[in-house]
């Protein structure tokens, strides 16, 4: 037993004495104490929830039901299990209610064709859910078995999210408890009340769709060493380029056939003329100069920048969202392969970053 089931267990000797409605009011009375044991676990349930859901704000929102659960219901955890595996047991249930009634999250870039720039924006597609980005704090605070299958880092890459996103819920869960969280199979098989032949046929076929989604060549576009100097100097050109206004060197630093997503706008375009095009239309107004300030931050594994934009009401910036830039493989000739623009400014917040700043 470990030394938090312990403590747990002679808290509740304490009042074994009493009546089951007494115990609910020891659980209801407490709650400050309960927190303390099932705080330390919001985080990585944070990322749990993130992996089967695909964004910030449907996790933040089921693990804040998730701690809820554990509080209204503290008094029936026993000590049979360890408590991570018991909050995980009510993160994962939840999440899975939660998918009954929602499609897949997904990018632009894995939903349509190839779009041609043209004279005016795409509508925005606000009844397609799109994937959204996480803080690479979120990976840091967290650790994981080395044995795992997936990396902690390729689990939130987004081919890995827009790969598993496919999957029927259930085997979305199975992979991420087996394959990245490394449980064994009767431990999936107790969580979610199934028996273990049933994990280990789910956990197959869930296999075996995922080779086939999952390109391993995405996988394998790294970024190189966030201190190297080559690297360094690319991105100091690329904020540069966006907070001066200069799309002609923005885009010389773009590989030919680089890639642009901005969700919510349903198209992604492709190649240094058809993003020019797009920036040009969507971003830079040569009536409003030097509107865009970039700071970075981590997402996904990923380089990325919280991004505002001037407002026009008073003085200062507001949050416009988060946009996340992948470098090619070569370190000698090093360019920028895509960039993914949310154009979500919510976001901001969990990246630690104010809705606005002077």
């Amino acid at each position: 037993m470990t030394p938090e089931q312990s403590k747990i267990q002679s808290t509740f000797s304490e009042s074994s004495h009493v009546d089951s409605s007494s115990t609910i009011s020891f659980v209801v009375n407490d709650l400050a104490d309960i927190s303390s044991f099932i705080e330390p676990y919001r985080q990585e349930l944070h990322l749990h929830c993130y992996r089967l859901l695909g964004s910030l704000h449907d996790a933040e929102d089921l693990v804040q039901e998730t701690m809820l659960r554990a509080w209204q219901h503290f008094n029936t955890f026993k000590g049979a299990a360890s408590l991570r595996t018991w909050l995980y047991s009510i993160a994962t249930h939840a999440c899975l209610d939660f998918l009954k009634r929602r499609v897949p999250r997904t990018l632009p870039m894995a939903a349509y064709p190839v779009a041609e720039p043209t004279g005016s924006l795409p509508k925005p597609s606000p009844e397609v859910p799109w994937l959204e980005p996480c803080p690479d704090a979120w990976l840091d605070e967290v650790t994981y078995n080395p044995e795992a299958r997936y990396t902690r880092r390729e689990s939130v890459s987004f081919a890995f999210l827009t790969a598993i996103q496919l999957l029927p819920p259930r085997q979305r869960a199975i992979i991420i408890l087996s394959d990245v969280l490394d449980w064994r199979a009767n431990e999936v098989a107790q969580l979610l009340e199934i028996s273990v032949s049933a994990v280990n046929s789910a956990l197959h076929r869930a296999r075996i769709s995922l080779e086939k989604n999952y390109q391993r060549d995405e996988r394998d576009m790294v970024q190189s060493d966030r201190t190297d100097a080559v690297t360094s100097a690319l991105l100091q050109r690329y904020v540069h380029a966006w907070e001066t206004d200069d799309v002609t060197g923005l885009v010389a630093l773009l590989k030919e056939d680089a890639t642009l997503n901005m969700p919510p706008f349903a198209a992604w375009y492709k190649g240094r003329e058809a993003i020019q095009s797009m920036l040009l239309l969507a971003a830079f107004d040569a009536n409003k100069p030097r509107q865009w300030r970039l700071f970075p931050v981590g997402a996904n594994g990923e380089l990325a920048y919280v991004f505002y934009r001037k407002e026009k009401a008073r003085e200062g910036y507001k949050a416009f969202g988060v946009q996340i830039v992948t470098l090619n493989r070569g370190p000698a000739n090093q360019y920028i392969a895509s960039i993914t623009i949310f154009l979500t400014p919510s976001l901001a917040p969990f990246f630690a970053f104010p809705p606005h700043i002077r």
